[in-house]
């Protein structure tokens, strides 16, 4: 196959289908312009709320130092093989997830319906897609409100100056009372979303992951730095590092495990049809192994940057997105220049939730556009809208519609709305199953199968 030049050597690719999709160029499959470019997308796919606000708190409250090193064992162990086998599938293919998936086992005469496994992560970045988006608009709404609160508290004051800490905790459960404005900030993060990815890869995906990511890790690191001179840093060191292994229990293991897949957006497709863009002569070994790296590590430091702001405050250190929504703010409250790092903070959190969210708008547009044979702006456009559809269900299912649960004759669902259901379904079935498979799929079917086995080098057509 031919490609695209690049900088760092992802080249051009033959385009496939009819040429009729938006995005292709003279006859070529549109694909990211350098390594580098993909590397930041990988990266800016897989880095998301569980890496700012979950593992922190994980690590924690689950043995410290014990956890983590639990955790970046089954990165090395479980995540980075799966990612790697991802990412090789789509690669292989260069195509969306399921037809990636049936080329490699019609090439490996093996049964079609291992596309299946693909095909349960396209449902899955959907459904995460709808969820994912309401909670960009609380994104939104934070960083609105730390936007006009810096003009009424100031530079050098702290945040949110005349409220109460009761009116503060007040702040996140009104909005989740109001579906109407909760639909609309959801259908304006949609539109951000969509906008990049009806552009195309390297036209419009690309340039998200290319500005944002730096931009997204200079605040990390800002914060960060803030928080080790002016925080609770030695508490936070040891919260988070202290070795305790005697917590470190069957449960907590399966915890990290699980967090292993979330962190890294596994079983989703979307490194599958990330893949799908890069380069031949891209080592995906190496590049993976930077992928994972990097999301471990924004991990690691998002504990730095939070903890240190919230125990200097003596807040609570409990972690989800009350931790986000609920404590931070409050913490800000009591800080220097609290207004401005509030802000920071909350528009480092929407840069993470937006490059995030474009790679789960691409997996089933990717999709859909191989399916029915569709140009990319309208495909997109399609997916938006009934992403949105569902993202307002989910937004209602807060309040209005908080009654109704869809899966509730299920004892694992029982007592869920929609928005609950959709997480859980996709965390616990969903991308576990589907990370699973892939790693069978191309372990055991697709290599074996061919007279080598790919992690030894022997089916070198594959790697």
């Amino acid at each position: 196959m031919v490609a695209m030049s690049g900088a760092d050597g992802a080249k051009p690719r033959d385009g496939q289908g009819d040429g009729q999709r938006d995005g292709q160029r003279d006859g070529q499959r549109d694909g990211w312009s350098s390594r580098s470019a993909f590397i930041l997308a990988a990266i800016g796919s897989a880095v998301g709320l569980g890496n700012l606000v979950r593992f922190p708190a994980e690590a924690g409250a689950n043995g410290g130092g014990a956890f983590v090193l639990f955790y970046i064992f089954c990165i090395l162990l479980i995540g980075l093989p799966v990612l790697l086998s991802e990412t090789l599938i789509g690669r292989h293919g260069q195509s969306s997830a399921t037809e990636s998936v049936r080329r490699m086992a019609a090439e490996s005469k093996a049964s079609k319906y291992w596309e299946g496994l693909a095909g349960l992560g396209v449902a899955a970045a959907f459904m995460i897609l709808a969820f994912y988006c309401v909670i960009g608009g609380w994104v939104l709404y934070y960083v609105g409100l730390f936007v006009g609160d810096l003009f009424n508290s100031g530079v050098t004051g702290g945040a949110l100056q005349g409220m109460t800490a009761d009116g503060i905790k007040a702040i996140f459960p009104v909005l989740l009372e109001n579906g109407l404005l909760m639909t609309g900030l959801d259908l304006l993060f949609v539109a951000i979303t969509v906008y990049f990815v009806a552009r195309g890869v390297s036209g419009g995906i690309e340039i998200v992951a290319v500005w944002l990511m730096p931009a997204f890790f200079a605040l990390l690191l800002g914060i960060t730095i803030y928080g080790a001179f002016g925080g609770a840093f030695t508490e936070t060191l040891t919260y988070l590092f202290t070795v305790d292994f005697s917590k470190l229990t069957g449960g907590v293991m399966l915890a990290a495990v699980g967090q292993a897949f979330f962190s890294l957006s596994l079983g989703v497709a979307g490194m599958i049809t990330y893949g799908s863009y890069v380069g031949r002569d891209v080592n995906l070994a190496g590049t993976s192994a930077i992928i994972a790296f990097a999301d471990t590590s924004v991990a690691l430091i998002a504990g730095l940057c939070i903890f240190p702001i919230v125990l200097a405050a003596g807040l609570s250190s409990e972690g989800g997105l009350g931790l986000m929504f609920d404590t931070l703010p409050h913490a800000f409250q009591s800080m220097p220049a609290g207004s401005v790092i509030g802000l920071a903070f909350f528009v480092m959190v929407g840069f993470a939730a937006l490059t995030s969210s474009v790679a789960l708008m691409e997996v089933p547009t990717s999709w859909a556009m191989e399916k029915f044979k569709t140009r990319r702006a309208p495909t997109a456009i399609a997916v938006a809208a009934l992403a949105a559809a569902l993202g307002a269900a989910s937004a209602y299912s807060l309040n209005t519609l908080s009654g109704f649960h869809p899966l509730g004759f299920i004892p694992l669902f029982e007592g869920q709305g929609i928005f609950d259901t959709l997480d859980a379904v996709t965390a616990k079935l969903f991308m576990p199953i589907g990370a699973i498979l892939t790693a069978v799929f191309v372990g055991w079917i697709a290599a074996c199968t061919n007279s080598g086995c790919f992690w030894c080098g022997g089916c070198a057509r594959w790697y």
